[in-house]
């Protein structure tokens, strides 16, 4: 099968704060059945620690499955909760599935979490130069405003009843904070 990026970029799940692939997306991917792949990651445990692969609690499943239309429970659903793998467990199971598929695979899917991954760093990024943006701009508008204020303390000649311009002015005080 021939998969392109942004299909296998939609298997790709958040799930306990991780990044992380299903079972059987995997084995789809693979050109497996999904007991196959699980067969082979049983044979390899000491490959895939916690970090690396952990099975749903059947909430997160139920989630899952309710967000994605997965299969039902009950006759010819799944009968356990599905193994996730996290990037670094997906790199693992190159070494435990040996095919030429299974290494174009993931090649493809560590492409991914690679651009994933640099897309948040920039996110990141932006978020905090939009509040440095934000800080200095509340910061000039507050110098503005003193300067207006000391300059209308100092005209000679202005209504005493008259809306204030700049801090002294309530509303505007309250809308710069």
């Amino acid at each position: 099968m021939n998969f392109e990026l942004e299909q296998i970029k939609e298997m790709i799940y958040v799930i306990r704060g991780q990044k992380v692939m299903l079972d059987s997306d995997l084995a789809k991917l693979y050109g497996v059945e999904t007991k196959r792949l699980i067969e082979q990651v049983k044979r390899n445990l000491d490959r895939f620690p916690d970090d690396f692969m952990f099975q749903l609690s059947v909430e997160e499943y139920d989630v899952l499955r309710s967000q994605n239309a997965t299969s039902k429970t009950g006759r010819g659903g799944r009968r356990y909760q599905p193994l996730v793998f996290t990037e670094n467990g997906v790199a693992m199971l190159s070494t435990v599935l040996n095919s030429k598929q299974a290494i174009q695979i993931n090649i493809a899917i560590m492409r991914i979490f690679t651009k994933l991954r640099s897309f948040m760093m920039l996110e990141k990024e932006l978020v905090t130069r939009m509040n440095r943006l934000e800080s200095d701009t509340t910061e000039v508008f507050k110098v503005v405003f003193e300067k207006l204020d000391a300059l209308d303390e100092q005209l000679p000649s202005h209504r005493k009843d008259r809306a204030k311009i700049g801090l002294n002015n309530k509303k505007l005080r309250r809308a710069v904070r």
